[in-house]
């Protein structure tokens, strides 16, 4: 049976990327369609999760289908020590479709790998998250009105940080970027990242501060620093608050400059930022309900 799984980023193509822009867009429109009527979507999330899971359901509940699932481990089958393999195969008689986000790096493309019916990454550990990829694409196509020539600034934990990495690849794709990454030592891009960057010959830096070069962005990527990352409670303390944005580094930036964050913030946004009209955050995270029923309809060729 052919079925189409999105587990990374590079599983679409830029065909793909700029038809989930399109769909979005018109989902945005008209967000209430019965193209999920008579369907079953199984949410399983094996790590908590906020955004992510209600903006997939509610996705899921405009397009008309019906949501089983889990969205806490400790009362599913998992807590008696059932596998993740047969969790899958067991899902994959009662849905038409599985979204998941499991701890583990793999596990995703593991149960896609498992299933008979599509499944859908929600994030896999430090891995891959591309249905926040897409939404942060959408955000920038709206506020930028282009995804080519882009100045993207990533700020923060690029050594964990799921969304930074699927968003790097994403973007590549489009041409004349410019990445300026910022992290403590402790956080850098992973250099399997840098050489695809080189290999495609796109311009990146890496500092360590960005209060003197912040003029020059099109988007500020802010990233948390994820403490469940770190297995050294120390190490972690070291470097939670190395960048706080405030509304008055954001005065002399450029007029189309946007704050984007794939959220939960924890320090490194000042609530101050939200008063600017370069913050776009939270409509970011509204922008996730019409790219993941874009996804979804792309999924299961309802469009």
């Amino acid at each position: 049976m052919n079925k189409k799984d999105l587990i990374s980023i590079t599983d679409y193509t830029k065909d793909d990327y700029l038809r989930i822009m399109d769909l979005a867009a018109e989902f945005e429109k008209n967000p209430n369609q019965d193209l999920l009527k008579g369907k079953v979507v199984a949410s399983l999330f094996f790590e908590p999760s906020t955004r992510t899971r209600l903006s997939f359901e509610t996705a899921i509940s405009r397009l008309g289908g019906r949501i089983i699932g889990i969205a806490d481990p400790g009362s599913s089958s998992v807590s008696k020590g059932e596998t993740l393999h047969d969790t899958i195969r067991m899902v994959s008689n009662y849905a038409d479709l599985i979204v998941m986000r499991h701890p583990l790096e793999g596990a995703a493309r593991y149960a896609a790998e498992v299933a008979s019916i599509p499944v859908i990454n929600a994030g896999d550990g430090a891995n891959q998250h591309p249905t926040q990829t897409l939404l942060d694409m959408y955000s920038i196509l709206k506020t930028q009105g282009r995804l080519d020539n882009i100045n993207i600034f990533m700020v923060g934990d690029l050594k964990y940080g799921r969304t930074v990495h699927s968003l790097l690849m994403a973007m590549s794709e489009f041409e004349n970027q410019i990445f300026n990454f910022i992290a403590p030592e402790e956080l850098l891009m992973p250099e399997e990242y840098k050489i695809h960057l080189r290999d495609k010959g796109i311009k990146y830096y890496e500092h360590r501060e960005f209060t003197d070069i912040i003029n020059a962005a099109d988007i500020i990527y802010m990233t948390r620093v994820q403490k469940e990352r770190f297995s050294d409670p120390i190490e972690y303390e070291k470097v939670k608050n190395v960048y706080i944005l405030r509304e008055k580094m954001l005065r002399n930036t450029k007029p189309n400059v946007r704050v984007l964050h794939p959220l939960p913030r924890v320090n490194e946004i000042h609530p101050d930022v939200d008063k600017s009209e370069k913050a776009y955050y939270f409509e970011q995270a509204l922008n996730g309900v019409f790219t993941r029923e874009a996804i979804i309809a792309h999924t299961l060729n309802l469009k």
